[in-house]
């Protein structure tokens, strides 16, 4: 099992758009039979206004299968058009689950 994070330093003020974003995205992923991101905001931090999209997958395969067929989605798509103007910057960190 695999936990992946996409973990986002938003640009002032637009964190609330970011997450409206993810939150139709993971209609999609709902609709798609996928499990949806569970998304963080910050409450105070090293770095403020960021967001954290979490995933589990049994295979890092099955993560990057998934992303590739919801991006496919046009109302996926349409969700996350533009979205890199609304983050200065972010990483994505991937874990083995060991207990």
């Amino acid at each position: 099992m695999y936990m992946i994070r996409e973990i986002m330093h938003c640009r002032p003020g637009r964190v609330r758009e970011i997450v409206t974003r993810f939150k139709t995205l993971n209609g999609v992923l709902q609709r798609m039979g996928f499990t949806p991101f569970r998304l963080y905001t910050d409450l105070s931090g090293e770095q403020f206004w960021t967001v954290v999209a979490q995933t589990e997958a049994a295979e890092l395969s099955d993560f990057f299968r998934m992303e590739e067929q919801v991006m496919a989605d046009e109302e996926a798509r349409a969700a996350m058009a533009g979205y890199h103007d609304l983050v200065d910057n972010g990483r994505r960190e991937m874990y083995r689950v060991e207990a």
